[in-house]
């Protein structure tokens, strides 16, 4: 078989590899542009003494080790400092040069196990691993490398990939969410929440919001360094700042999600104005990521648009 053969069916599975180490989708993109390169150049050296997909892991998991060496680590506000406790006030900047991490087109269809593998909590909290920790963790618990594949393709040992790999593993248990408590939003009851907090915005209910919010919810707001935890914080700051009027914003379902979490687009008047990444259970919303960089919207074939968005197929008048 042909390198395209060979490479084409692996390519989603690379860039969400790769979104896992550097957690920016125009990061993977260029990474996985740069190891399907490197690995065509190579394809007639390439002797079969691996699998093509453990070839091409070896290979985007160095690129990607490259990068991380000179641009650096990515992170959501939770991970720059504590939560604002006065809701108050204006939302702070991020100090200069902060690298955000960013959310990914992810196919709905994606087995439960992956798309809990990459949901945002998941990669944020892998971006706190040293870099060729990450890799390590990636590789053997999410790609299921063997150790010695892992150290074939780092250079170093199989005893030093299991120490990593271990010390990555203690990290990733006080950082990370369990993945048996994330919920998959297919349910009508989880409909349901989505339904209401998306009417709520709409209407600038504040009092429908807090009903769909858990006691515990966070909300961040990338590129804002302010974040708040707890439902009266939340509430109030986006009562405050945020839910002035009715009718002031338009809110939209985005397909595919980001990272194999309810997305919602919302525009303020006709424009872009931010990506909503929620995480959600049948006790209520209990994360939201409210991306303000209409930017992102192309990335997920979302026009910049309102009156566009709602000519998309499957959009559906109730999803306001």
């Amino acid at each position: 078989m042909g390198f395209a053969e060979v490479a084409a069916p692996l390519r989603p599975e690379i860039l969400a590899h790769c979104y896992r180490m550097l957690g920016s989708a125009a990061d993977a993109e260029d990474a996985v542009q740069d190891a399907f390169l490197r690995a065509w150049r190579g394809f007639d050296r390439f002797e079969g003494r691996s699998s093509p997909r453990t070839w091409l892991h070896q290979i985007a998991t160095n690129v990607c080790l490259r990068l991380l060496d000179q641009r650096g680590r990515r992170a959501l506000p939770a991970g720059l400092g504590g939560p604002e406790t006065d809701w108050q006030a204006p939302a702070r900047p991020a100090p200069p040069g902060t690298r955000w991490l960013g959310p990914l087109p992810v196919d709905p269809a994606e087995e439960a196990g992956a798309r809990q593998r990459i949901r945002l909590a998941f990669v944020a909290a892998l971006q706190h691993l040293p870099a060729r920790q990450r890799a390590v963790l990636i590789l053997r618990d999410v790609a299921e490398l063997s150790a010695d594949e892992v150290a074939a393709a780092l250079g170093t040992s199989p005893t030093a990939v299991n120490s990593a790999l271990l010390r990555a593993r203690d990290r990733m248990r006080r950082h990370a969410p369990d993945p048996e408590s994330m919920s998959e939003p297919d349910s009508p009851q989880l409909r349901q929440q989505l339904l209401r907090y998306v009417d709520a915005f709409a209407r600038a209910d504040v009092g429908a919001l807090a009903a769909v919010l858990r006691e515990d919810v966070t909300l961040e707001m990338p590129p804002h360094r302010t974040w708040f935890a707890g439902r009266e914080p939340v509430v109030g700051f986006l009562g405050t700042r945020v839910l002035r009027e009715p009718g002031r914003f338009t809110m939209l379902p985005v397909s595919p999600p980001a990272n194999g979490q309810p997305t919602i687009a919302m525009y303020a008047g006709a424009e872009a104005h931010a990506l909503h990444v929620l995480d959600v259970d049948p006790s209520g919303i209990r994360h939201v990521h409210i991306f303000l960089q209409p930017e992102l919207f192309p990335i997920f074939g979302q026009p910049v648009n309102a009156a566009a968005a709602r000519d998309l197929p499957g959009y559906d008048s109730d999803d306001r």
